[in-house]
């Protein structure tokens, strides 16, 4: 991502702190702690955690809405462990550093993402005991439905299906906008509904949700193509050696482009009706535009 603004920078260091927090408190010690930790901080842009929280500043004090947010992150953490697997994507390299199964081994990675997916619910769970006035239970609803296999994990066994083969672009669209987009439209939708936002409001951002979901992925498969490992944090040109089903190889880089900054106008066309109370969500989404990594 480009450089953030001064104030995303300390919501960062806020979601890093209490992630630290987090683990401390729920994981203990030893080995499998070690390779959760390892995962969980080794970098990353935290865009879902931050949309969690920006969203719940539409309607209130983002605090209460932190250990939501570092559950997000540890679902999302959990599933790139899982997707670099040697079963699955089999990759070494992950936010510039050897994947959690290449330092750990195969056994220890599996059981360090099945222990933050794990912990999450603890945390979300933890929080709902502690703060009665949020709707504590339709944010992890929303958050279980896009990480599981409606959500996520179908997107994931949809990519391994169809890895290698001629799909149209109906298929493209189904894989991505499980795979990657659910996660991050829960993100902010459960932000709200934590908050008790309107059904109104909700679907607002919903929408909003759904397109940068797609405005991310797409600017994912074009620097899969265009960006170099160094600057990415993981191996370049992996999806087009693997046969995998993306924009670029489906519509071209260019028009891939133009889609992207459509899509982005799009989620900021979403967020008209907050006056001004989503800008953070809208100077994030444009981000996404020109990110590197």
């Amino acid at each position: 991502m480009p450089e953030l603004t001064p104030d995303f920078q300390t919501i960062i260091c806020m979601i890093d702190n209490r992630l630290d927090m987090l683990l401390d408190k729920h994981c203990g010690s030893g080995l499998l702690k070690d390779a959760m930790a390892y995962s969980l901080k080794a970098g990353g842009k935290r865009l879902r955690p931050l949309l969690c929280l920006l969203s719940a500043e539409i309607f209130g004090d983002m605090t209460k809405a932190l250990d939501f947010a570092c559950a997000i992150e540890m679902i999302h953490t959990y599933s790139l462990i899982h997707d670099d697997l040697p079963c699955m994507d089999n990759d070494v390299l992950r936010r510039g550093k050897p994947t959690n199964h290449v330092v750990f081994g195969e056994a220890q990675a599996v059981l360090a993402g099945d222990g933050l997916l794990n912990t999450a619910f603890e945390v979300m769970i933890a929080a709902a005991a502690e703060n009665k006035e949020l709707d504590a239970l339709g944010a992890m609803r929303i958050i279980a439905g896009a990480s599981g296999v409606r959500g996520m994990i179908d997107g994931q066994s949809a990519d391994i299906e169809f890895e290698g083969k001629d799909v149209d672009i109906e298929t493209l669209h189904y894989i991505h906008s499980r795979k990657t987009a659910a996660l991050i439209k829960a993100s902010v939708t459960s932000g709200a509904a934590l908050m008790r936002a309107s059904g109104a409001e909700i679907d607002a951002l919903s929408l909003f949700g759904d397109n940068m979901g797609l405005v991310f992925q797409i600017v994912d498969d074009i620097l899969d193509e265009e960006g170099n490992t160094a600057t990415l944090g993981k191996t370049s040109g992996k999806d087009k050696a693997s046969g995998k089903i993306t924009f670029v190889r489906l519509y071209g880089i260019e028009e891939s482009r133009r889609i992207a900054a459509q899509k982005t106008k799009e989620a900021a066309d979403a967020l008209s009706r907050f006056n001004g109370r989503a800008d953070g969500l809208k100077l994030l989404a444009e981000s996404m535009l020109t990110r590197k990594k």
